[in-house]
């Protein structure tokens, strides 16, 4: 008698937003922000009750999106939720601090019980780079520059670091640290 194995499944499910303000394309009537919001939070709980794998929030600095500070409402699903992955789809990484990024996704991942994810990205808007006060002129240095302390910081040692566009580390490891 031949023992059957379960079948892997092909692909993963999952779903992923920016969270629109919630402005209706026909009418142009807007939902309020806490209404978007709590509509969003139960929707990643049935996204999860119904075997979903992901969800991801990408972060967004423009007036039509809700999705600012991805890791907060990743938290908030996380709290609610008990095996989404959380993803940040993309954390715009050229315009934020790694030691940051880092911190929080560790919060997030304690928080979730090692579901959070980072999607470390360059983003497809530019708005966070004026916001931020960074120049766009040096787009793709930023993001090559920070992923490479990202990525230091993630192998749990401590980190010297000395850079173009970010103050000097010298033998700090990063807390708290994801499970």
């Amino acid at each position: 008698m031949m023992t059957q194995t379960p079948l892997k499944r092909p692909f993963e499910l999952g779903l992923y937003t920016f969270i629109d303000d919630g402005k209706n394309a026909l009418t142009g009537a807007k939902k309020e922000p806490g209404k978007v919001m709590a509509d969003f939070l139960e929707t990643a709980e049935l996204a999860d009750q119904n075997g979903l794998d992901v969800i991801a929030i990408g972060e967004n600095h423009r007036e039509e999106y809700l999705s600012s500070a991805p890791e907060v409402i990743l938290a908030a699903v996380g709290a609610r939720t008990n095996n989404l992955r959380l993803s940040s789809a993309v954390t715009v990484l050229s315009s934020d601090d790694p030691v940051r990024v880092f911190e929080r996704f560790s919060s997030l991942d304690l928080i979730s019980n090692g579901r959070a994810e980072i999607m470390a990205g360059r983003g497809s808007f530019i708005e966070s780079f004026k916001l931020f006060g960074y120049d766009l002129n040096d787009y793709g240095d930023l993001f090559e520059e920070k992923l490479r302390l990202l990525t230091q910081i993630t192998k749990n040692r401590p980190v010297t670091w000395s850079g173009n566009f970010r103050l000097l580390l010298e033998d700090q490891i990063v807390y708290p640290r994801p499970i």
